[in-house]
Protein backbone atom coordinates (compact mmCIF):
# COMPACT_ATOMS: atom_id res chain seq x y z
CA UNK A 1 0.00 0.00 0.00
CA UNK A 2 1.10 3.84 -0.67
CA UNK A 3 0.71 5.46 2.40
CA UNK A 4 1.39 9.12 1.13
CA UNK A 5 -2.70 10.13 1.68
CA UNK A 6 -3.66 7.74 3.49
CA UNK A 7 -5.52 8.07 6.77
CA UNK A 8 -4.02 6.59 10.01
CA UNK A 9 -5.77 5.52 13.12
CA UNK A 10 -3.13 4.95 15.66
CA UNK A 11 -3.91 3.70 19.71
CA UNK A 12 -1.62 4.00 22.01
CA UNK A 13 -0.12 6.87 20.57
CA UNK A 14 1.47 9.05 23.27
CA UNK A 15 4.61 7.69 23.54
CA UNK A 16 6.86 4.87 22.47
CA UNK A 17 6.03 2.68 19.68
CA UNK A 18 2.48 4.09 18.78
CA UNK A 19 4.00 7.96 18.90
CA UNK A 20 6.71 6.36 16.79
CA UNK A 21 4.35 5.49 14.27
CA UNK A 22 2.46 8.77 14.38
CA UNK A 23 5.92 10.38 12.77
CA UNK A 24 7.02 7.99 10.25
CA UNK A 25 3.60 7.59 8.83
CA UNK A 26 3.09 11.26 9.27
CA UNK A 27 6.80 11.75 7.22
CA UNK A 28 4.96 9.31 4.54
CA UNK A 29 2.24 11.74 3.94
CA UNK A 30 -0.36 10.13 6.01
CA UNK A 31 -3.11 12.06 7.96
CA UNK A 32 -3.42 11.15 11.12
CA UNK A 33 -5.42 10.44 14.06
CA UNK A 34 -4.51 9.79 17.69
CA UNK A 35 -5.71 8.19 20.75
CA UNK A 36 -4.27 7.89 23.95
CA UNK A 37 -4.65 9.59 27.47
CA UNK A 38 -2.85 12.64 27.40
CA UNK A 39 -3.95 15.05 24.91
CA UNK A 40 -0.94 16.93 26.22
CA UNK A 41 1.35 14.47 24.63
CA UNK A 42 -0.72 13.59 21.31
CA UNK A 43 0.08 16.68 20.21
CA UNK A 44 3.17 16.77 20.53
CA UNK A 45 3.71 13.29 19.08
CA UNK A 46 0.72 14.13 16.04
CA UNK A 47 1.82 18.28 15.54
CA UNK A 48 -0.69 20.80 13.92
CA UNK A 49 -2.94 18.58 11.55
CA UNK A 50 -3.56 15.45 13.72
CA UNK A 51 -6.76 14.32 14.98
CA UNK A 52 -6.42 14.09 18.38
CA UNK A 53 -8.84 11.94 20.75
CA UNK A 54 -7.54 11.76 24.97
CA UNK A 55 -9.61 9.40 26.83
CA UNK A 56 -9.58 5.76 27.96
CA UNK A 57 -9.73 3.28 25.19
CA UNK A 58 -11.30 0.67 27.72
CA UNK A 59 -14.50 2.45 27.50
CA UNK A 60 -16.66 1.92 24.51
CA UNK A 61 -17.97 5.99 23.89
CA UNK A 62 -14.27 6.92 23.47
CA UNK A 63 -13.54 4.57 20.80
CA UNK A 64 -16.20 5.11 19.09
CA UNK A 65 -15.69 9.18 19.39
CA UNK A 66 -12.45 8.56 17.88
CA UNK A 67 -13.68 6.65 14.90
CA UNK A 68 -16.24 8.92 14.17
CA UNK A 69 -14.62 12.24 14.57
CA UNK A 70 -11.24 10.61 12.26
CA UNK A 71 -14.27 9.96 9.41
CA UNK A 72 -16.20 13.09 10.22
CA UNK A 73 -12.52 14.96 9.35
CA UNK A 74 -10.69 13.48 6.77
CA UNK A 75 -13.42 10.67 5.35
CA UNK A 76 -11.90 7.40 5.99
CA UNK A 77 -10.12 5.38 7.98
CA UNK A 78 -7.40 3.74 5.67
CA UNK A 79 -5.09 1.95 8.15
CA UNK A 80 -5.80 1.03 12.21
CA UNK A 81 -3.17 0.61 14.18
CA UNK A 82 -3.93 -0.90 17.25
CA UNK A 83 -0.59 -0.25 19.44
CA UNK A 84 -2.17 0.36 22.54
CA UNK A 85 -1.45 -2.33 25.31
CA UNK A 86 0.00 -3.04 28.81
CA UNK A 87 2.47 -6.22 30.38
CA UNK A 88 1.62 -8.05 33.74
CA UNK A 89 4.54 -9.29 35.50
CA UNK A 90 2.58 -11.28 38.18
CA UNK A 91 2.53 -15.24 38.19
CA UNK A 92 -0.65 -16.35 36.25
CA UNK A 93 -0.72 -18.57 39.14
CA UNK A 94 -1.36 -15.62 41.50
CA UNK A 95 -2.28 -12.64 39.28
CA UNK A 96 -5.40 -10.93 40.37
CA UNK A 97 -7.87 -12.13 37.99
CA UNK A 98 -9.20 -8.19 38.36
CA UNK A 99 -5.45 -7.13 36.26
CA UNK A 100 -5.93 -10.28 33.98
CA UNK A 101 -9.54 -9.06 32.86
CA UNK A 102 -7.96 -5.71 32.81
CA UNK A 103 -4.80 -6.90 30.80
CA UNK A 104 -6.72 -8.68 28.21
CA UNK A 105 -9.42 -5.84 28.04
CA UNK A 106 -6.66 -3.44 26.47
CA UNK A 107 -4.66 -5.71 24.46
CA UNK A 108 -7.52 -8.19 23.16
CA UNK A 109 -11.02 -6.77 23.09
CA UNK A 110 -9.63 -3.03 22.61
CA UNK A 111 -8.25 -3.97 19.24
CA UNK A 112 -11.60 -6.40 18.68
CA UNK A 113 -13.75 -3.35 19.04
CA UNK A 114 -11.57 -1.16 16.83
CA UNK A 115 -11.54 -3.67 14.20
CA UNK A 116 -15.72 -3.91 14.29
CA UNK A 117 -15.94 -0.60 14.65
CA UNK A 118 -13.79 0.39 11.28
CA UNK A 119 -14.14 -2.88 9.47
CA UNK A 120 -17.47 -1.84 8.13
CA UNK A 121 -16.19 1.36 7.03
CA UNK A 122 -13.13 -0.03 5.18
CA UNK A 123 -15.56 -2.77 3.69
CA UNK A 124 -17.76 -0.45 2.09
CA UNK A 125 -14.61 1.89 0.34
CA UNK A 126 -13.02 -1.50 -0.65
CA UNK A 127 -9.89 -1.92 1.10
CA UNK A 128 -8.07 -1.09 3.89
CA UNK A 129 -5.24 -2.49 6.40
CA UNK A 130 -5.20 -3.34 9.85
CA UNK A 131 -2.40 -3.33 12.04
CA UNK A 132 -2.15 -4.91 15.39
CA UNK A 133 0.86 -4.60 17.79
CA UNK A 134 1.67 -7.97 19.38
CA UNK A 135 4.89 -8.97 20.31
CA UNK A 136 7.29 -11.91 19.98
CA UNK A 137 5.83 -13.42 23.45
CA UNK A 138 2.97 -13.98 21.78
CA UNK A 139 4.98 -15.99 19.17
CA UNK A 140 7.16 -17.96 22.37
CA UNK A 141 5.84 -17.60 26.02
CA UNK A 142 7.93 -15.34 28.24
CA UNK A 143 7.42 -16.85 31.80
CA UNK A 144 8.03 -13.56 33.58
CA UNK A 145 4.77 -12.25 31.07
CA UNK A 146 3.13 -15.32 31.23
CA UNK A 147 -0.53 -13.52 30.87
CA UNK A 148 0.72 -10.76 28.40
CA UNK A 149 2.01 -13.43 26.30
CA UNK A 150 -1.36 -15.09 26.76
CA UNK A 151 -2.76 -12.08 25.30
CA UNK A 152 -0.77 -11.38 22.14
CA UNK A 153 -1.23 -15.01 21.21
CA UNK A 154 -4.74 -14.64 21.46
CA UNK A 155 -4.14 -11.26 19.25
CA UNK A 156 -2.40 -12.80 16.97
CA UNK A 157 -4.74 -15.60 16.10
CA UNK A 158 -7.77 -12.68 16.12
CA UNK A 159 -5.40 -11.25 13.16
CA UNK A 160 -4.66 -14.20 11.21
CA UNK A 161 -8.96 -14.82 11.20
CA UNK A 162 -9.64 -11.50 10.39
CA UNK A 163 -7.08 -11.96 7.51
CA UNK A 164 -8.94 -14.84 5.97
CA UNK A 165 -12.39 -13.80 7.48
CA UNK A 166 -11.79 -10.09 5.21
CA UNK A 167 -9.83 -11.04 1.95
CA UNK A 168 -12.35 -10.76 -0.31
CA UNK A 169 -13.13 -7.51 0.87
CA UNK A 170 -9.60 -6.28 0.48
CA UNK A 171 -9.01 -5.77 3.96
CA UNK A 172 -5.47 -6.55 5.08
CA UNK A 173 -3.88 -7.68 8.48
CA UNK A 174 -0.48 -7.46 10.15
CA UNK A 175 0.84 -8.71 13.34
CA UNK A 176 3.41 -6.64 14.40
CA UNK A 177 5.62 -8.70 16.76
CA UNK A 178 8.77 -6.59 18.48
CA UNK A 179 10.86 -7.88 20.96
CA UNK A 180 12.49 -5.23 23.48
CA UNK A 181 12.49 -1.85 22.38
CA UNK A 182 12.87 1.22 24.27
CA UNK A 183 9.91 2.15 26.13
CA UNK A 184 8.27 2.29 29.63
CA UNK A 185 6.68 -0.95 29.09
CA UNK A 186 7.94 -2.04 32.08
CA UNK A 187 7.19 0.99 34.35
CA UNK A 188 3.69 1.25 32.93
CA UNK A 189 2.94 -2.73 34.10
CA UNK A 190 -0.04 -3.51 35.57
CA UNK A 191 1.99 -5.63 38.30
CA UNK A 192 4.76 -7.56 39.59
CA UNK A 193 8.42 -6.63 38.46
CA UNK A 194 10.95 -8.22 35.54
CA UNK A 195 13.72 -10.40 36.45
CA UNK A 196 16.95 -8.81 36.99
CA UNK A 197 18.30 -10.11 33.71
CA UNK A 198 15.54 -8.79 31.40
CA UNK A 199 15.52 -5.71 33.34
CA UNK A 200 19.35 -5.20 32.21
CA UNK A 201 18.88 -6.63 28.92
CA UNK A 202 17.03 -2.83 27.82
CA UNK A 203 20.59 -1.58 26.82
CA UNK A 204 20.14 -3.62 23.87
CA UNK A 205 16.79 -2.84 22.72
CA UNK A 206 15.67 -1.07 19.85
CA UNK A 207 14.06 2.05 19.27
CA UNK A 208 10.52 2.88 19.42
CA UNK A 209 11.48 4.74 16.15
CA UNK A 210 13.17 1.65 14.45
CA UNK A 211 10.14 -0.41 15.16
CA UNK A 212 8.06 2.30 13.71
CA UNK A 213 10.09 2.13 10.49
CA UNK A 214 9.56 -1.59 10.21
CA UNK A 215 5.69 -0.94 10.87
CA UNK A 216 5.45 1.39 7.83
CA UNK A 217 8.07 -0.81 5.59
CA UNK A 218 5.03 -3.76 6.35
CA UNK A 219 2.03 -1.76 5.76
CA UNK A 220 4.04 -0.54 2.17
CA UNK A 221 4.98 -4.21 1.05
CA UNK A 222 1.95 -6.03 2.70
CA UNK A 223 3.41 -8.21 4.79
CA UNK A 224 1.86 -10.45 6.72
CA UNK A 225 4.10 -10.79 10.14
CA UNK A 226 6.52 -7.90 11.16
CA UNK A 227 9.48 -9.03 13.31
CA UNK A 228 11.26 -6.13 15.15
CA UNK A 229 14.05 -6.67 15.19
CA UNK A 230 13.74 -9.58 11.97
CA UNK A 231 16.84 -11.52 13.95
CA UNK A 232 13.49 -12.37 16.50
CA UNK A 233 12.78 -15.15 14.22
CA UNK A 234 16.02 -16.94 15.17
CA UNK A 235 14.55 -16.39 18.85
CA UNK A 236 11.31 -18.44 17.59
CA UNK A 237 12.90 -20.96 15.51
CA UNK A 238 14.91 -22.23 18.26
CA UNK A 239 11.54 -22.63 20.39
CA UNK A 240 9.57 -24.86 17.20
CA UNK A 241 12.75 -27.27 17.08
CA UNK A 242 14.23 -27.34 20.79
CA UNK A 243 11.44 -26.51 22.63
CA UNK A 244 12.47 -28.30 26.25
CA UNK A 245 15.93 -26.53 25.78
CA UNK A 246 14.12 -23.06 25.42
CA UNK A 247 11.63 -23.45 27.85
CA UNK A 248 15.17 -24.41 30.26
CA UNK A 249 16.65 -21.53 29.26
CA UNK A 250 13.68 -18.69 29.58
CA UNK A 251 12.94 -20.73 33.42
CA UNK A 252 16.80 -20.06 34.36
CA UNK A 253 16.32 -16.32 33.59
CA UNK A 254 12.95 -16.07 35.84
CA UNK A 255 14.76 -17.77 38.73
CA UNK A 256 17.57 -15.73 38.38
CA UNK A 257 19.96 -19.23 37.79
Amino acid sequence: MRIDGKVVLITGASEGIGAACAGAFRKRGARISLIARSAEKLRAAGGPDALITAGDLTVPEIREAAVSATIERFGAVDILINNAGMGLYDPAWRAPLADARGLFELNFFVPLALTQLVAPHMRRRGGGVIVNVSSVAGKVTLPWLTLYSASKYALGSLTDGLRMELKKDGIHTIAVCPGYVQTNFQEHALGGDPPPKIARSKRFAITPEQCAESIARGVERGARTVMAPRSGWLFVLAERLLPSLVDAQLAAILHDV
